[in-house]
C-alpha cells in the first residue's frame, strides 16, 4: 500500500529508540530488587559514617580515665555505658570501628589482588604453570588458618613492631596475614572465567586483529569476570573483621591501648555478669557489620547472575 512503513523498518526504528542499558547499570538494577542487600547497604554505609565522622561529633578522648564512672550503664553523659576505668565506650567502639573497618577493607584488597593474579596467570597460561599454581592453591587452602596465624604474629609481630612503630606494624601484619589466607577462592574463580571466556567469539575477534595477550586479559577478558570477584570481595571482607577480632579477643592483635572491636570483648570478658553493655556494644557491631555485608554479597551474587530472576 503506497504511503505505508514496512513492518521490519518499523521494528527497526523502535530498537534503535529504545535505550541501551549497560550490564552495570543492570546488575544496579537486579541489586536494588533485593531489598535486604539495599537495607543492608544503608546499615553498612551508616556504620562507615559513623566511625569515620563519629570521632568529630564525640570528641570524648578515648583514654580519658574517670574513677567515679567506672562501668556505668548507658546514660546521656555515657551513651554505650563505660568500662572498668571509667573510660567512654562509644568513644572506644567508634575508634575500635576505624581500625576494624580498615583491616577488613585492607585484607581485602591484598586477598583480591593476589587471587586475580593467580587466578588470570593459571587461566591464561595454563598446561604446567596452571597446574603448579592450582597445587600452591591446595596447599594454601589445607593449611590450618588459625594456629598459622597464631604462630606468625607471634614469631614476628616484635620486630616489626620495631621497624614501623606498634600499631602500624601489627596492621600491616595482621592485613598481610589475613589477606595473604584468604586469595585461594578469588584464585579459583577468576580461573574458571578465564577458562570460559577466553574461548569467547570477542576474545577471538580481539586476537585476530593481533591483540596481545596482555591486552586480551586487561582489556576484554578480566572486565567480564569481576562480577563473582566483586561478590567474593563482600565475603573477604567480613571474614577478614571476624579474624581481626578473633585474633585481638585471644590477645594476638593490636595493643593493649588499641580499642579494635575484638580488644573491647576481650577486656570484656571478666566483667559480662555486671557490666554486659561494655560486650554487647563492641560485639552488636561485629554482628552488623558483617551480617549486613554477608547480605549484600548474596545482592551481587544475584545481580552478576543473570539466570537468576527476583520477584519486583
Amino acid at each position: 500500500m503506497a504511503g505505508s512503513i514496512p513492518a521490519s523498518a518499523t521494528a527497526s526504528a523502535s530498537a534503535a529508540a529504545a535505550p541501551r542499558v549497560g550490564p552495570w547499570r543492570e546488575a544496579w538494577r537486579r541489586f536494588r530488587k533485593h531489598r535486604l542487600a539495599v537495607v543492608s547497604l544503608v546499615i553498612l554505609a551508616t556504620l562507615v559514617l559513623a566511625v569515620l565522622v563519629g570521632p568529630f561529633v564525640w570528641r570524648v578522648p578515648i583514654d580519658e580515665i574517670d574513677f567515679t564512672a567506672r562501668l556505668q550503664g548507658p546514660s546521656w553523659d555515657h551513651p554505650m555505658g563505660t568500662d572498668d576505668l571509667g573510660q567512654d565506650m562509644l568513644a572506644r567502639v567508634l575508634y575500635g570501628g576505624r581500625i576494624s573497618l580498615a583491616v577488613g577493607f585492607a585484607a581485602m584488597m591484598v586477598a583480591i589482588f593476589v587471587g586475580v593474579l593467580v587466578g588470570a596467570v593459571a587461566g591464561m597460561a595454563g598446561g604446567r604453570v596452571d597446574a603448579g599454581l592450582m597445587w600452591l592453591t591446595d596447599l594454601f587452602l589445607s593449611l590450618p588458618q588459625l594456629p598459622l596465624l597464631l604462630l606468625i604474629i607471634y614469631l614476628f609481630r616484635d620486630a616489626l613492631t620495631q621497624v614501623v612503630g606498634p600499631e602500624l606494624g601489627v596492621f600491616i601484619l595482621i592485613v598481610i596475614i589475613i589477606g595473604g589466607f584468604n586469595w585461594m577462592q578469588v584464585a579459583r574463580l577468576v580461573r574458571a572465567q578465564f577458562f570460559s571466556l577466553r574461548e569467547k567469539e570477542f576474545v577471538e575477534a580481539a586476537r585476530a586483529l593481533g591483540a596481545s595477550r596482555l591486552r586480551l586479559v586487561l582489556r576484554h577478558i578480566l572486565p567480564n569476570a569481576m562480577g563473582p570477584v566483586i561478590v567474593a570481595a563482600t565475603i573477604d571482607i567480613a571474614a577478614a573483621i571476624i579474624a581481626e577480632s578473633t585474633l585481638s579477643f585471644l590477645g594476638l592483635g593490636f595493643p593493649p591501648d588499641v580499642p579494635t572491636w575484638g580488644r573491647l570483648l576481650f577486656d570484656a570478658k571478666d566483667n559480662l555478669d555486671f557490666a554486659p553493655h561494655w560486650a554487647i556494644f563492641p560485639g552488636a557491631m561485629i554482628f552488623l557489620t558483617v551480617l549486613s555485608i554477608n547480605f549484600i554479597g548474596d545482592g551481587l551474587r544475584d545481580a552478576f547472575d543473570p539466570r537468576r530472576v527476583i520477584a519486583s
